[in-house]
């Protein structure tokens, strides 16, 4: 009896030791890439942002997020956007507003989506549900229903150019009313320059633009 109690504790004693040596490894989940990861996340945003050395804009947002891992890189405004952007003499340009923005900061290219309002200081009013605004090129476009009103005429169509400035500007597929010099010759699109100038009629020819992909 002595001996088989002796040889059951000999053997428990023998487990405990083996599963000691043994252990139990515990892991914790799968890190996810730290691309979902932005290095900066700041709320309550109400600054000024300089191009070469002067100031040029003011953002206000509430929510701004700093993302240099995504491919490509980019600035991410998913609480809405409300910039001014100034001229030399810091005087306002225009205002820009919308429900949300990404900056891609590596091409100097702006993608505002959801409501995206312009109105510049000429009295130019612009709405949109997007808008490119490409600064290496100097110009903005859209490739969604965009409606246009200036003091001289109101235009709207599917495809929207213009300088950055939106002094010059093109819409295609228009429709509107216009300055009577403007449809003297049926067409579907208008380049204007500025709206005191006769606008010029374009071949008709469709238009096409590099987009990049700004799959979020």
């Amino acid at each position: 009896m002595r001996k088989l109690v002796s040889f059951t504790i000999s053997l428990l004693v023998l487990s405990f030791v083996i599963a000691c040596e043994e252990g139990v490894e515990h892991t914790a989940p799968a890190i996810y890439d730290r691309d979902s990861a932005s290095m900066m996340t700041t709320w309550g945003v109400n600054t000024l942002i300089s191009d070469s050395g002067v100031m040029r804009y003011r953002i206000v947002t509430e929510k701004w997020e700093v993302n240099t891992v995504k491919n490509p890189s980019r600035w991410i405004f998913e609480k809405g956007l409300f910039l001014e952007q100034f001229d030399e003499t810091f005087h306002i340009e225009a205002y820009i507003q919308c429900d949300t923005a990404y900056y891609y900061d590596q091409q100097r290219l702006w993608y505002l989506k959801s409501r995206v309002r312009v109105r510049t200081k000429d009295g130019l009013r612009f709405s949109s549900e997007e808008l490119y605004w490409d600064q290496m090129r100097h110009e903005m476009y859209s490739n969604k229903f965009s409606h246009l009103i200036t003091p001289q005429r109101e235009m709207q169509g599917s495809y929207f150019r213009s300088d950055e400035h939106m002094t010059r500007y093109l819409v295609s597929n228009s429709k509107g009313s216009f300055v009577k010099s403007d449809v003297e010759n049926e067409g579907d699109s208008i380049i204007s320059a500025p709206d005191s100038v006769k606008a010029a009629k374009r071949p008709q020819t469709t238009s096409k633009r590099k987009r990049i992909n700004t799959t979020q």
